[in-house]
């Protein structure tokens, strides 16, 4: 089994990077968070690796740091959650809210990832709550919230393809304009004014 990644980074994108070791370039099914934890293409890059075996199928799940690995894998436990869903719902969140979430017991959070429907999300909640011991989290300080429309937008942006961080840095400076906490369609358009 693959671990382990470590080589030049041939390319990129928010949910996939082609990394080259002796010579092999390898295709890496990532998510945003670790698309924006990658260096730029032409650097060297290192990912932890999920190998995932199936029939006649070798699919690589790549991951910046161990902690998202070891949820990417808690995720894997529950029924239903294959790796492509695991993969997006961590693309959908980021591993601290998600861990504060299902921690918390807070199902409607968890319904507005994609894939994720009412029981599943009542399934993560159960099987998860108490395995989750070892997942650090951000300061509740830091997990940044920008109220129901905020999250939404912040879910569209990233489902639009844009970075997490880049999509929460252009609602905050929407926020900054009068008015642009409002609802949904307003906050939207007002982000988008601001992403670069």
């Amino acid at each position: 089994m693959i671990a382990h990644l470590r080589g030049l980074l041939l390319f990129k994108s928010t949910n996939q990077a082609v990394v080259e070791c002796g010579g092999v370039g390898y295709d890496v099914a990532i998510s945003v968070a670790t698309y924006s934890a990658l260096p730029r293409e032409g650097a060297e890059a290192k990912l932890f690796i999920f190998t995932k075996v199936a029939e006649e199928q070798l699919a690589l799940f790549g991951f910046s740091d161990r902690q998202e690995k070891s949820l990417f894998e808690k995720l894997l436990t529950i029924t239903g959650i294959g790796p492509k869903l695991a993969i997006t719902v961590l693309s959908g969140i980021a591993a601290d809210r998600l861990v504060t979430a299902i921690r918390g017991g807070d199902h409607d959070t968890l319904v507005k990832i994609p894939g994720i429907g009412k029981k599943t999300a009542e399934r993560v909640v159960l099987e998860l709550k108490d395995k989750l011991d070892d997942m650090a989290t951000a300061p509740v300080a830091a997990v940044q919230s920008h109220g129901p429309a905020g999250d939404d937008v912040l879910s569209a942006l990233v489902n639009l393809g844009y970075a997490r961080p880049q999509a929460q840095k252009a609602i905050e400076m929407a926020l900054r304009d009068p008015g642009a906490a409002g609802s949904f369609e307003v906050l939207f358009r007002a982000a988008m004014n601001h992403i670069r």
